[in-house]
């Protein structure tokens, strides 16, 4: 049965919020790792590179948000800080001193990492019936596929 966040328990809405917090910190160590590999990248793929690194950024800073303010919605507390983020996250910062190839291995893992926790977490809103959440994951979850896939192509050949 689908129901809206004010319709869950608040069992639900804590696991499912947690499950969202997992994410958004997750996008936010990506986003900043997008960004410091567009600041970085050198080498032959450089134009191609900056061009799609700063793609990611940008796309994830807009999902950071909107899985935030899921959480809210939820009327359960958002992560805000770098330091509770990090501590969270499965991807791990990166200095930006690495090659191009580098780069791209460490950004393609970071999106089949988001990809993965987004559809658990949409498996744990669909259990409940909190179909919103499960969409909004499925959304996300399918951009990070995309994303890990352009990379993929890159180390091809």
């Amino acid at each position: 049965m689908t129901q809206t966040a004010a319709a869950l328990t608040t069992d639900a809405k804590t696991a499912i919020a947690d499950a969202l917090n997992q994410s958004v910190a997750e996008t936010a160590v990506t986003t900043m790792l997008a960004q410091n590999f567009h600041w970085n990248v050198k080498g032959m793929g450089f134009g191609p590179l900056h061009d799609l690194f700063q793609k990611i950024y940008e796309d994830h800073f807009i999902g950071q948000d909107d899985l935030a303010e899921r959480v809210r919605a939820l009327d359960v507390h958002a992560e805000g800080t770098l330091a509770g983020m990090l501590k969270r996250s499965k991807v791990s910062e990166h200095d930006g001193h690495a090659t191009d190839k580098e780069m791209i291995r460490i950004m393609m893992e970071a999106q089949q990492t988001l990809a993965s926790t987004l559809a658990g977490a949409g498996e744990l809103a669909a259990e409940h019936g909190d179909t919103l959440t499960e969409d909004l994951c499925i959304s996300r979850g399918t951009t990070h596929e995309k994303f890990a896939w352009f990379l993929r192509a890159h180390l091809a050949g």
